[in-house]
């Protein structure tokens, strides 16, 4: 098998995640313990106790699906899976990539991070911007249906997730009313969803010009393997183009059907593996090529099916 790693972002996130895996691995609580030591306050105990609520706040969930990444990583790396071919990581799940491809130290990538949910919290009034699902609709008319309702509020198409499923962000009022005209048109499903910022739209851009100084600051190093980008669906072959990408990263889109389509055409993936808390991301991959094996690691029994198809 020739394998991908990819990692999830928000949205992922349930209280008593990893708990499983956690009992018999030690490296996710040496992961957690050393996040909370950095952050200032026990993630482990907020993963574990919740509520759900809070592991919601962007300023929660960012650096809680970030460890996590880290954590079902290490374990992948200490039960002896070998360097994988490619990385990606779906939105927050990219900065997880660029941490487990070697490209920057765990501690320097969670303190980007929580910064990063510290200034996307701050970009937008709480309670005025959030993120919604389509389901059913085409990209195209779906990029079309946001710019008929775009004006003074914003609605934006931002994560091209699968065929037919394209998350839209920005003020709620604006999302809402592109939910109205979605069902009109005939579209199969569309809610909000349980996120507290508008990722990835215009409205981050603020955020995004603060966390690029940040990004300045760091130093990076190239990934050990091609990480394949949101916002182009390429592995860059430069440090210089992937930072460049990684600082407009909030403003951007996402194109995660592309990004599974180039880590099987141009880097030969036969096994994708899901590293991160739910199955968001093998979901995704079943609507994209139900002929490309994802699997989920989030538990012993998920890791144990992981590392077997690896193996073969």
């Amino acid at each position: 098998m020739t394998v991908a790693v990819v990692f999830p972002g928000q949205g992922s996130q349930s209280v008593g995640m990893l708990a499983e895996l956690a009992n018999e691995h030690n490296q996710v609580a040496a992961t957690f313990a050393e996040a909370s030591e950095h952050l200032g306050f026990d993630l482990w105990a907020l993963s574990q106790g919740g509520p759900a609520e809070k592991l919601a706040d962007t300023r929660i969930t960012q650096p809680l699906m970030f460890t996590a990444g880290v954590a079902v990583w290490r374990v992948l790396q200490a039960q002896g899976l070998l360097m994988p071919t490619a990385m990606a990581g779906h939105s927050l799940g990219e900065f997880t990539a660029m941490v487990a491809s070697g490209s920057l130290p765990f501690t320097d990538g969670l303190a980007l991070v929580h910064q990063r949910a510290t200034l996307m919290a701050a970009a937008v009034p709480e309670g005025e911007g959030g993120m919604a699902a389509l389901l059913g609709m085409d990209d195209d008319a779906v990029v079309e249906l946001c710019a008929s309702v775009t004006g003074e509020r914003v609605s934006e198409a931002v994560n091209f997730n699968a065929p037919g499923q394209v998350a839209i962000s920005g003020h709620l009022d604006a999302l809402e009313r592109t939910l109205a005209a979605a069902k009109e048109q005939g579209c199969r499903k569309a809610l909000m969803l349980a996120v507290s910022v508008p990722n990835h739209s215009s409205l981050m851009k603020p955020a995004g010009l603060a966390l690029a100084k940040v990004i300045d600051e760091l130093e990076f190093t190239l990934p050990q393997m091609p990480l394949v980008q949101n916002a182009t669906a390429v592995a860059p072959s430069d440090l210089d183009t992937l930072l460049g990408h990684l600082k407009t990263h909030v403003h951007n889109p996402v194109y995660w059907t592309r990004t599974v389509q180039t880590l099987r055409d141009d880097h030969g993936v036969t096994l994708i593996i899901e590293a991160g808390p739910g199955k968001v991301l093998t979901g995704l991959s079943k609507r994209i090529d139900r002929a490309l094996p994802t699997l989920p690691v989030d538990s012993p029994a998920t890791l144990a099916a992981a590392l077997e198809a690896a193996a073969v």
